[in-house]
């Protein structure tokens, strides 16, 4: 990855550097953030978002789940976005929106009238996976389960969240594997540490329901989509673990990951062991929204000039007080952390 020179925080574009969190933050402490992933890519038009709107919606929603007041509107923070490539004279990023408590005391709830942090920066970051988005990833089934219903929000996109899926990644690591895949506590598939996952048997696609412990993700409801366009059947259901063993081809998507084949489940070659044909007619139909080989009928890109006014400003002003409590100091009295 490679950053960006600015950063935008609490309504203000700062130097990468001067956007800094005091230590007592809240969500340093105890995971109360919520954030987004997000792709700008290089069109023949410019710089485009991918489902921007899309991604801003569940951010609030998130939010709303923690009961986390954003302080600034969807629109506001759609323009933010937009402000931020511009500014960065970026062709193409990862975006980051984060929304997070800030310094405000030290107990599990917080204060009333804590303030709560916005940022998003903007990285250049290639395929999440490497290689393997072109040749297929070599993953396993993970010891460690996805979190039971009821006990945290999975369609939260959550920074607390994803202490499974370090745990999950690290086991993959250790493993010599490019990523790893998690069971839910009734032992069917869920997802992988980053991704969603898809199989395929006899030309028909399956993917787990979003009530097994997955982020319902944006990549994720692409993929059916375009699926549709192709002619395929996409079944959401149940699955046990031993599909994965007996498909014909599997994949996995997120924003950072794409749609990235796997070539291997624990050691066990997926079909013939290279990416198969529907996971490749996918990812062609996927990545030509971007070279203009598909047609966006559904207004998923959004370029970043129609988000700027005529002199490279967002087209609605964003107020860094606006709707927000102020960053407070840090206090010497801190709550004790329960």
């Amino acid at each position: 990855m490679s950053q960006s020179s600015l950063i935008w925080h609490n309504g203000q574009l700062k130097p990468w550097a001067e956007a800094t969190v005091h230590v007592s933050a809240h969500a340093l402490h105890y995971g109360s953030s919520v954030f987004e992933g997000e792709r700008v890519y290089a069109t023949p038009e410019g710089p485009a978002y991918f489902r921007l709107a899309d991604h801003t919606r569940r951010l609030f929603e998130s939010a709303r789940l923690y009961e986390i007041d954003i302080g600034y509107s969807e629109a506001e923070i759609n323009a933010a976005c937009m402000e931020l490539i511009a500014a960065n004279r970026m062709q193409s990023a990862y975006v980051r929106p984060i929304v997070f408590r800030g310094a405000g005391g030290l107990g599990v709830i917080p204060s009333k009238g804590s303030p709560v942090e916005v940022s998003i920066m903007a990285l250049e970051w290639g395929a999440y996976l490497g290689d393997a988005i072109n040749d297929g990833a070599d993953v396993c089934v993970s010891s460690w389960n996805r979190p039971a219903p009821n006990t945290i929000p999975s369609w939260a996109k959550a920074g607390g969240n994803y202490l499974s899926s370090q745990l999950i990644g690290f086991e993959a690591q250790r493993g010599g594997y490019a990523e790893g895949i998690a069971l839910g506590t009734n032992g069917l598939l869920s997802e992988g540490a980053g991704e969603n996952l898809f199989l395929v048997r006899k030309g028909k696609l399956y993917t787990p329901t979003t009530s097994a412990g997955i982020l319902a993700g944006i990549t994720r409801d692409t993929v059916i989509t375009l699926a549709g366009d192709l002619g395929l059947e996409v079944e959401e259901r149940d699955l046990p673990r031993e599909a994965l063993y007996t498909s014909d081809e599997v994949f996995m998507t997120g924003t950072a990951a794409e749609i990235t084949p796997v070539r291997s489940v624990d050691r066990k070659p997926v079909g013939s062991g290279r990416p198969g044909p529907l996971t490749r007619a996918l990812q062609k139909a996927f990545f030509g929204l971007f070279d203009g080989s598909t047609t966006d009928t559904r207004g998923w890109l959004e370029p970043v000039s129609s988000g700027l006014g005529g002199h490279g400003r967002p087209s609605l002003a964003v107020d860094p007080g606006q709707g927000r409590t102020p960053q407070a100091e840090p206090r010497a009295d801190v709550e004790a952390a329960a």
